[in-house]
């Protein structure tokens, strides 16, 4: 299961493997005094279930927002791709239909 958990921290979690649902957090005290990503404030995704074992979700929630950006950044390369490749067509057969009435 511990393979699951790591595969699923992509993104921003949904639910966690063991069923426990999604609460949005926010730590306390800084981690290290120079670490930018746990001053105090920063933001987590943790299972409402979670335990220090390596098994629930616990994701900084930079890490999270910034894959799913990411993803949502794909999905719109693909859908202007696609939307190029219709014009294309589009065009063909508006030239097609103009040669028919001619």
């Amino acid at each position: 299961m511990a393979g699951f958990v790591a595969d699923g921290q992509y993104g921003i979690p949904r639910r966690c493997p063991y069923g426990g649902s999604i609460k949005h957090n926010v730590s306390p005290s800084p981690k290290f005094k120079h670490d930018f990503d746990t001053q105090p404030g920063s933001r987590y995704f943790t299972c409402t279930k979670f335990k220090d074992d390596g098994l629930h979700f616990r994701q900084p929630w930079i890490f999270g927002v910034k894959q799913e950006i990411e993803k949502l950044v794909l999905k719109l390369e693909e859908q202007i791709k696609m939307i190029e490749e219709k014009r294309k067509q589009i065009q063909i057969q508006a030239e097609e239909i103009a040669k028919l009435k001619t």
